[in-house]
């Protein structure tokens, strides 16, 4: 059987106009401010309008650590969406913009797959409504302030050797992860060190995915730390007097943007921090708005549950008063295989005892989610080479930890293949069964924090961090910063901080390579191993097959 593109798929959508879509929210057209017939953005005053209303109930999707194979955690979340407005419950979900740089290297397109995907599937994975723009422009006029700043007497005396402020762009260039800036003599400033950052890991993004308002947002901005003096002390944004001009910048990026699935069911997309380098989740103004519009919202984490799903419940939760009623964790036959030690070539052929051999890694993630308290079940997205055999020792090693995998086929049938998962997930919701807590309290000091991710969700021995870091985590504290949640920068491909080692490893220590303070979002980010902040691109990059067609077309994006 000859299966389309995810491509093929969207541009045959049957779309609606995007007032029909914001009608099933009952948000009115006034409220709607249209980008083209397919998109909007939900205006301000119709938000604010929202705030005394009921919560509806909270799903989050997360996922097994990734793997070449592939594991579907968008797909699931729309198709999961779509399976419970198929049901009968009036549902809304809630996803991450995508970056550009992912999509011209290796990860390619964030708008599901096969029958389960949002469109316009092409704006989307673009240029969609100019969000990261903004934010990178916000981002920028900061560094740009900065060096003027200095070279206009430096009034505030910031140590030029301590600006700790880089710059960011939305695409993968490992060229710029470290440069020197103002050379060429006086009229250029002060030369200095510094490097770029990629869209999705700065500040900007995660406060504008934190903040629950323009008046929060701008606050947040003001508290960024840009530098610091010889004495150390620090020097804010709100000292360079850039935070209101970055509120401007950011006002339209502010508000959600509401598209739809091919269902033609409601669909916020807001925000995209990376869930290895930041906190990995969708903005909690969209979050909250669907909360108040839907009986049930869908939303998702980045990468594997130890990294987007830890995040989700211990800095989103935790800062925007929200608990999950329930949570879906993503898995595949094919991924199963592959952490059980069978080759990516190999995958198509029947291997009972590799998807048993595998299993532990799923089984970790299902562990560490119950640790918070929240009832979980399995949705195994389905493969045609999926085998019966294969598929139920899935299901027999997730019931031998007491909990329940449902094989799933939205891919391939839309909201007519999840409605099994829709119902189960709908009644597990509705028992009132969650009993969410975070995994650490405020008062816990900065490195326990850490010690206690390590140890809790990676199963690490030991946190490994030299004195200089151990230093400056207690100067954080003495300072004030002790209560902020940590977030932890890590490889997504594995539990260790080593990508190779897949499967439940035990064993191995977390080396904190650096460690940086996002005042203005609210948490520590520490940088483990060799993670990156600036990717690079793939020795092929998903560039070189992007293109125009005869047609005018695009081609090339998945």
């Amino acid at each position: 059987m000859e299966y389309l593109t995810d491509i093929q798929i969207a541009r045959a959508a049957n779309k609606k106009p995007i007032q029909e879509i914001g009608a099933k929210l009952g948000i009115p057209s006034d409220d709607l401010i249209p980008y083209g017939h397919d998109k909007a953005k939900i205006s301000a005053e119709f938000i604010a309008a929202q705030s005394g209303k009921k919560n509806g109930k909270l799903i989050l999707v997360t996922a097994i650590n990734p793997t070449p194979a592939g594991e579907g955690k968008t797909t699931t979340t729309v198709g999961l969406g779509d399976g419970l407005n198929a049901i009968g419950k009036k549902t809304a979900i809630c996803i991450r913009e995508a970056s550009l740089g992912p999509c011209f290297g290796m990860k390619g397109g964030a708008a599901g797959g096969g029958y389960a995907q949002v469109v316009p599937m092409e704006d989307m994975n673009l240029h969609f409504t100019g969000d990261f723009h903004a934010i990178t422009s916000a981002h920028n006029l900061l560094s740009a302030m900065i060096d003027n700043h200095i070279y206009w007497g430096n009034s505030l005396e910031i140590d030029n050797r301590r600006v700790v402020w880089r710059r960011v762009m939305d695409m993968n260039d490992r060229a710029l992860r470290q440069i020197v800036t103002s050379l060429g003599g006086v009229p250029n400033g002060f030369p200095s060190e510094s490097g770029f950052d990629i869209t999705v890991a700065s500040e900007v993004m995660a406060i504008l995915c934190l903040a629950n308002n323009l008046d929060d947002l701008e606050e947040r901005l003001g508290r960024i730390i840009v530098a610091y003096r010889r004495d150390r002390s620090p020097v804010y944004c709100r000292d360079i007097k850039a935070d209101k001009a970055m509120t401007v910048l950011l006002k339209d990026a502010m508000q959600p943007n509401l598209v739809q699935t091919l269902e033609n069911n409601p669909a916020f997309v807001h925000g995209g921090p990376f869930a290895n380098i930041a906190h990995g989740c969708n903005s909690v103004v969209a979050t909250t708005t669907a909360l108040k519009l839907a009986d049930y919202v869908v939303t998702e984490a980045g990468f594997g549950a130890d990294l987007g799903a830890e995040k989700f419940l211990n800095i989103k939760c935790r800062q925007a008063g929200l608990a999950p009623d329930a949570v879906v964790i993503v898995a595949t036959i094919r991924a199963m295989k592959m952490n059980g030690g069978v080759a990516r070539a190999d995958l198509g052929e029947e291997n009972v005892k590799a998807v048993k051999d595998g299993c532990p890694n799923l089984g970790r993630h299902i562990e560490n989610i119950k640790g918070f308290g929240v009832p979980v079940v399995v949705a195994i997205n389905h493969f045609v080479t999926d085998t019966d055999a294969e598929i139920q020792a899935c299901k027999d090693y997730v019931a031998s930890l007491g909990t329940e995998a449902i094989l799933c086929k939205h891919w391939e049938k839309g909201s007519a293949g999840i409605k099994e998962l829709a119902t189960r997930v709908s009644e597990i919701a509705e028992s009132g069964a969650s009993q969410f807590q975070v995994l650490y309290p405020d008062e816990m000091g900065l490195f326990e924090k850490m010690e206690t991710v390590a140890k809790r969700i990676y199963r690490a021995d030991a946190v490994i961090a030299d004195k200089k870091i151990r230093d400056q985590l207690k100067q954080w504290e003495d300072a004030g910063y002790g209560k902020l949640p940590v977030c932890m920068a890590k490889t997504q491909y594995s539990f260790s901080s080593d990508p190779s080692l897949r499967g439940a490893p035990t064993g191995h220590s977390i080396p904190v390579r650096e460690v940086r303070l996002s005042a203005g979002a609210g948490f520590i980010v520490v940088i483990c191993g060799e993670i990156m902040t600036m990717p690079g691109l793939p020795r092929v990059p998903s560039s070189e097959a992007i293109m125009l067609n005869e047609k005018g077309e695009i081609d090339g994006l998945f």
